[in-house]
């Protein structure tokens, strides 16, 4: 049955292969068990619903991939995405997280439009190389940034911003920053190792010592000033009730005082970061494993990005932000994943993840936050493709500013406004502007828009 409906000999390879780099995926990307909730908890939304909603979406979304496209590649809430619904979209325009589910699921709805047809692959030709490159850069600083606060190592001061003084209130926030620095440590030494789960690996450790420090009374839990005991309140629930805080909630709104136009932006914004997260993942992961054929196409994108896109519009649903396939389907992948078979085996371990949620959902924040931290270095790498000579400034300066503003003005879609005006402006302005498509005129223009009446 498995041989029929994944084509391993084809593939060249066995189920026992293909399960064990199902494993491989889900060990690598795990973390993001632990950290979605930590994030998403913060737009006002109930930690154990967005725990169990991510295990499904994921569930079902790897599930699509295995049975729809057989190929190797699991999914996930993105990174990236849902800290731009929680600090941009929830607490920086003061929209409920309600509406920014129901942007996720019409962003769901759009993708399923496109991907039945050729115009995601279009879109995504029109938009400059460096701007795609840029928003991954800038988007890798952002999540860095929010670990770094998420750490208590990066707080308010008299400069906008410093890190913290270890010694002071050091049983609570400063013990807990100093095991941050080490948590990333241990991360980083075991991804250069080239340890399978290094990222969840790293969290459990950091939260072990978090554990053993406050055995020791060296961390002392405070709830006044918000350091509660780092022992979790339980291991295993086969209670789902919590998942009613969610599911269903983005059909639940109230639009008043959210202009048209700044929905748009949000729906926009998610699309385009999604859709090249998306296409740069499967693209990069497929090279990874050969896969490609001689025209550097993907056999079954179209199915693969049907997967993606039925998963984000259900995972708003269930209560939790866009759904995308993750890069670290390439763990799986090294390990000699090569058809669907792999992903089903990833998408069973989400489900029953579902019994653990009291487990990750006490996961304390600064145990998360190396994760976090790690990511945007992962993300970062993309950095080193951008041609920064003289005769590519006019393509250098636009991702430049793409990358500094979405940490600085905390914001994603700020720089990726930022990034598509100035690119127009720059090429034009330097003779090149042949170079742009009428998309990104579009585009510039209604970023333009946005700033003059908004």
């Amino acid at each position: 049955m498995l041989e029929k409906l994944f084509k391993l000999k084809e593939n060249n390879t066995t189920v026992k292969t293909e399960i064990g780099a199902g494993v491989t995926t889900f060990m690598t990307m795990a973390y993001i068990l632990a950290v979605n909730p930590s994030i998403l908890s913060e737009a006002g939304m109930d930690a154990n619903a967005v725990l169990i909603a991510t295990c499904l979406a994921s569930f079902l979304g790897t599930m699509l991939m295995a049975l729809l496209a057989n190929l190797p590649f699991a999914l996930s809430a993105g990174m990236g995405l849902n800290a731009y619904l929680t600090y941009t979209v929830v607490l920086g325009m003061g929209i409920s997280w309600q509406v920014a589910l129901f942007a996720v699921f019409i962003e769901g709805i759009v993708f399923i439009i496109m991907s039945l047809t050729n115009m995601r692959e279009v879109i995504f030709n029109a938009i400059p190389l460096t701007i795609k490159q840029g928003v991954s850069v800038g988007i890798g600083l952002f999540i860095a940034f929010i670990g770094l606060q998420n750490a208590g190592l990066a707080v308010d001061s008299s400069t906008l911003v410093t890190i913290t003084s270890f010694t002071e209130n050091f049983s609570t926030s400063g013990i807990c920053a100093l095991l941050a620095v080490v948590g990333l440590l241990i991360t980083a030494i075991l991804y250069i190792r080239n340890v399978n789960g290094s990222i969840l690996i790293g969290i459990i450790a950091t939260w072990g010592l978090g554990m053993i420090c406050q055995v020791a009374g060296i961390y002392v839990p405070n709830p006044e000033v918000g350091a509660y005991s780092l022992f979790p309140t339980g291991i295993m629930s086969a209670d789902f009730s919590a998942l009613g805080e969610t599911f269903g909630q983005c059909f639940k709104i109230d639009f008043s005082g959210i202009g048209i136009f700044n929905f748009l932006v949000i729906i926009f914004s998610f699309l385009f970061v999604d859709l090249f997260d998306t296409l740069g993942t499967l693209i990069g992961v497929s090279t990874k494993a050969d896969m490609l054929d001689e025209e550097g196409h993907l056999p079954g994108i179209k199915p693969a990005l049907l997967a993606d896109s039925i998963a984000t519009s259900a995972g708003a649903v269930l209560g939790t932000s866009t759904v995308t396939t993750f890069v670290e389907s390439s763990a799986g992948v090294v390990a000699g994943g090569r058809t669907g078979l792999t992903a089903m085996t990833t998408g069973v371990l989400f489900l029953f993840a579902t019994l653990f949620s009291p487990l990750f959902t006490s996961i304390p924040s600064f145990a998360t936050a190396p994760a976090l931290i790690f990511v945007g270095f992962l993300m970062f790498e993309s950095v080193v493709d951008i041609k920064f000579t003289r005769e590519t400034l006019s393509e250098a300066i636009p991702a430049y500013l793409c990358i500094l503003a979405m940490p600085l003005f905390y914001s994603i879609s700020e720089g990726i406004c930022f990034g598509i005006i100035s690119y127009v402006v720059l090429q034009v302005g330097s003779g090149k502007a042949k170079k742009v498509t009428p998309l990104v005129y579009v585009l510039a223009a209604l970023f333009v828009l946005k700033y003059i009446f908004l």
